[in-house]
């Protein structure tokens, strides 16, 4: 079986002999859901990329101290890859970030878009994403990933930003003409796979995001629910990556 992952602090000077003290809810989830003991083998991330494996020398409910036997580090790819994924009702937004975290997603962008039904103002729109950022936490550590991605929201126009300073950006949509596996990608920096809400991507909002160089494709000979579409792309696109 896998060692169970857990976040801790730690930096890249960590060094096998060294201890790391877990706290709070971490060690709390680790020691009294997971029941981990002395003397168990665990992995510890800091959610930068960077983790260790190494046994666990005292376990209480409020602290887990783990002597660091091996260092390891996640496999850093040239093209790394972010999801705008448009805000959805109900559990589909947490199910989208949760696949496209297990997928090795860096960066989520959560997306008001005009079809939008959910709507982020004010203190409900900071709580919501602070929900979006626990279930990419726990979603990292389910999958034994060293990088938590890093999530923000975004307006229309910000969204276009970040298409402009993209290596490369793949609008999904049904009626695009070219298929995912057409587009010659670059072999290096960061891409965007955009995602709209279950109403779909405006064409006005398609027009702009193309004027800002993106790219509409499909993932399917059918129409995919906001919640799956994201995590299909970037499977295909894994695949497509290692041929």
């Amino acid at each position: 079986m896998t060692d169970h992952l857990f976040l801790a602090e730690f930096d890249e000077g960590i060094a096998p002999g060294q201890r790391v003290v877990v706290t709070g809810a971490e060690a709390h989830h680790a020691t009294s859901v997971k029941r981990i003991s002395v003397g168990e083998s665990v992995l510890l991330s800091n959610g930068e990329g960077l983790g260790v494996r190494g046994t666990v020398v005292e376990a209480t409910k409020r602290e887990l101290m783990v002597e660091v036997g091996e260092v390891l580090s996640s496999e850093v790819a040239a093209l790394r890859w972010g999801v705008v994924q448009a805000l959805a009702k109900g559990d589909r937004s947490d199910l989208a970030v949760q696949m496209a975290t297990e997928l090795g997603t860096r960066r989520i962008i959560a997306w008001q878009a005009a079809r939008s039904v959910v709507r982020w103002q004010g203190e409900r729109g900071a709580k919501a994403l602070e929900k979006w950022r626990a279930t990419a936490r726990e979603a990292s550590k389910q999958s034994r990933r060293f990088f938590v991605p890093v999530l923000e929201a975004a307006s229309t126009a910000q969204v276009i930003e970040a298409i402009r300073g993209a290596a490369v950006a793949l609008v999904l949509h049904e009626d695009a003409e070219r298929h995912i596996a057409q587009v010659e990608l670059p072999p290096e920096g960061e891409g965007l796979v955009i995602v709209g809400p279950e109403g779909g991507i405006s064409p006005e909002e398609l027009d702009a995001f193309v004027d800002a160089g993106a790219q509409p494709v499909l993932i399917s000979d059918g129409v995919l629910r906001t919640s799956t579409a994201g995590a299909v792309a970037l499977g295909q696109l894994e695949v497509l990556a290692r041929r």
